[in-house]
């Protein structure tokens, strides 16, 4: 059963493969094969499953529905089906779609194998996938040379963090033999679980992009709105805070682990959250909000109250894809995503509402779940002590902030314009669910709400007090104000910063530039460096080594050509005088020879003629004379 929610998304990939030619079924099965895998893993976060695949050695590949992941692995596929209903309707006349929604179901398998993993190895597995698969969603349009660009230069950033997952996934083995999580959380060698603790913190920030990894985010941009929606809900980026939610209990034993992810959720929080004030491009504000939000995870995460991440992230997974969808229909219709010219309100009233309603979420306007969620958050704060509690009460004004910028801008009231047609209805559809999804979870404010959450999510909730909900709201009527205030002096686009330092705080505070003149320049005029050196010294090395080997090999090859042709010259020698002996010898002896047998036959038929007479008294005296010869030689011989 643990599977399901990680096959159906594959057999749908399958499926859409196969059917690529007949665009007209691909909507239909990949939505198909996501609410197969919603429906799996309501079974499995009901019921609980396993599975261990064992390799020997102590590598065990284990799936579990544990503790976060029983409200992670219901939330991805969720959030997928309306983000691929969207997708479906939206790029319906895009030649690649079926290469687009094969990749988006894949997506969601690979993201389902990271949330069920219960080892290192399995997690290290879903965590390559879940990269590869962005990146081949975010340069999906390749024909734009700006696509394969940017998303190779998110795919290196996030991979640079990715190292730190690998060298944690060693350092679990190397002190207990196993890559299980279990298995670890019983060691006592410190030593180790620090250096797991570090890897850990340094992939999820690569991956949550938190600073100083957060302007890749802007990069991911290039891909279609609907892939930037699921990868900044409940994929990709979400990837990096479910991994320090999921492993904090064991973690939380390296005495800086808890501060150090504090620490860096709340800077980030606050930098971007500026960063998302400051931004004038609509996807590239939304981005910059994902950063903080998910900063402010990391902040309640760090302070060990697992259980208000979890809630935090279920909320924003819902919201920020309903924005991101909301902000695909604005460049549809109006061609631009420039905030400045904008304004589609009156042109698009229900839009307009629906993105309400993810913009009231984002600012944490009560009583939305949200709202309930970020209170969470700030509770576990003031329990990390004074300065970490400003800090998250100045994120969320911020949130207040940027969320009212950014409704009025995209969605407020303006003039009429000629825009292409709206949104199908299939897209309405889409964002009207994730909408509703983002007002039922409302009923967390219920009674019972803090328990259930806690259930659910095996984690823990800082207790609540009614002045830090007041604060909360104080907060938030503050950014309204000053948005409002903004708006009505038609400053709000700029957001009443003076240019030069808007520029260099949308810029995610200069961190690219400085990036490229810190390390990437450097290490291109190193690798330069070290190119010509490759050249100049050792290929001038190979060169002459080269050349002494072929000027050894000329003067070996005409002294041996002397050589052979010496021996040659001798053996041709020896032969002609050998063959020259033999005919002297064939001339002299045998030819002699012959010629005396002939003389001597020819003088012995000359003799015998003269003792042929006729006369019988002749031929009896050679008879007798013959005999007397015979009986002398055999009385002789004997």
């Amino acid at each position: 059963m643990v599977w399901l929610p990680i096959l159906f998304p594959l057999v749908g990939a399958a499926g859409l493969w196969l059917l690529r030619r007949h665009r007209s079924l691909l909507g239909p099965v990949a939505v198909a094969s996501l609410a197969g895998a919603l429906a799996s893993a309501v079974v499995i976060a009901i019921s609980g499953a396993t599975f261990t695949w064992s390799w020997g050695a102590g590598i065990d590949l284990t799936l579990a529905v544990e503790d976060a992941g029983r409200v992670m692995v219901v939330l991805v596929p969720l959030v997928a089906v309306a983000v691929v209903l969207f997708a479906a309707s939206s790029l319906r006349d895009d030649p690649a779609l079926a290469r687009l929604l094969i990749l988006m179901t894949a997506f969601v398998a690979a993201m389902e194998m990271l949330v069920l993993a219960a080892d290192f190895l399995t997690l290290l597995i879903g965590w390559e996938l879940v990269g590869a698969a962005s990146w081949a969603l975010i340069g999906h349009d390749w024909r734009n040379p700006q696509a394969p660009a940017s998303a190779k230069e998110a795919f290196i950033t996030t991979r640079f963090g990715d190292l730190g997952l690998y060298v944690a996934a060693g350092a679990a083995f190397a002190a207990v033999g196993s890559f299980q999580y279990s298995d670890l959380a019983q060691s006592p060698d410190s030593g180790w679980l620090a250096v797991v603790a570090g890897g850990v913190v340094l992939a999820a920030a690569a991956k949550s992009a938190q600073l100083p990894f957060s302007p890749w985010l802007f990069s991911a941009m290039a891909g279609p709105t609907p892939v930037s929606a699921l990868l900044h809900s409940a994929t990709m980026v979400a990837a990096g805070a479910y991994a320090l939610i999921r492993l904090q209990p064991i973690l939380s034993e390296v005495v800086w682990f808890g501060p150090l992810v504090v620490g860096l959720g709340l800077l980030t929080a606050l930098a971007g959250g500026l960063v998302a004030f400051a931004q004038t491009d609509f996807k590239f504000a939304l981005a910059g909000s994902t950063s903080a939000q998910y900063g402010l995870m990391l902040v309640a995460t760090g302070a060990g109250y697992t259980a208000a991440g979890m809630g935090q992230l279920t909320a924003h997974a819902f919201f920020k894809a309903l924005l991101f969808l909301g902000a695909g229909v604005a460049l549809h219709s109006a061609g631009t995503l420039d905030l400045g010219k904008l304004r589609l309100g009156s042109s698009l009233p229900r839009m307009a509402a629906l993105f309400g309603v993810g913009a009231a979420a984002l600012a944490a306007v009560p009583p939305l779940g949200a709202a309930f969620t970020k209170e969470t958050v700030l509770a576990a704060a003031v329990q990390s002590g004074v300065w970490v509690a400003a800090g998250t009460v100045a994120a969320g004004l911020l949130s207040a902030l940027y969320a009212s910028r950014l409704h009025l801008l995209a969605y407020g009231p303006g003039p009429l314009i000629a825009a292409n047609p709206g949104p199908h209805r299939v897209e309405i559809g889409a964002l009207a669910m994730l909408a509703g999804l983002t007002l039922a979870l409302s009923m967390i404010w219920l009674p019972g709400g803090e328990e259930l959450l806690t259930e659910l999510t095996g984690g823990l909730l800082a207790p609540g007090k009614l002045w830090e909900l007041g604060i909360s709201l104080a907060a938030i009527a503050v950014a309204f104000g000053f948005v409002w205030l903004l708006w009505r002096r038609n400053r709000l686009v700029g957001g009443g910063i003076p240019q030069r330092l808007r520029r260099f705080v949308a810029d995610w505070w200069g961190i690219p530039n400085a990036t490229r003149r810190v390390v990437v320049d450097p290490l291109l005029h190193l690798s330069r460096d070290l190119a010509e050196g490759d050249h100049s010294v050792i290929d001038a090395v190979v060169r002459g080594a080269g050349a002494g080997a072929i000027g050894v090999a000329k003067r070996l090859r005409r002294r041996v050509e002397a050589a052979v042709d010496r021996a040659v010259e001798g053996v041709g020698g020896g032969t002609l005088g050998a063959a020259l002996l033999s005919r002297k010898f064939d001339d002299d002896a045998v030819d002699g020879t012959v010629e005396g047998i002939a003389r001597g036959v020819r003088l012995g038929g000359e003799k015998s003629q003269r003792i042929q007479t006729g006369m019988s008294h002749d031929y009896y005296t050679l008879a007798v004379a013959g005999t007397v010869v015979v009986v002398i030689v055999a009385a002789i011989w004997r």
